[in-house]
């Protein structure tokens, strides 16, 4: 195959695009990607308003509205 990396990573997409849908695409891309930061930081930083019964809460009016 003679095609550039650009070439290849645009049918590569394309490919999984067709077959996973955008979503199912990103996915996968996202198992492959490095991140940055520090995540139990910021996760520490963003919940630290969110009690275990507002996570329940939640969960539950999402099983409400899902059925």
């Amino acid at each position: 195959m003679n095609a550039n990396l650009q070439d290849i990573r645009e049918k590569g997409f394309a490919v999984l695009t067709k077959e996973l849908g955008a979503a199912g695409m990103a996915q996968f891309v996202r198992q492959f990607e490095n991140g940055h930061g520090d995540y139990t930081k910021e996760r520490r930083v963003l919940l630290k308003d969110i009690s275990l019964e507002d996570i329940a809460a939640s969960i539950a009016k999402r099983k409400k509205y899902s059925k």
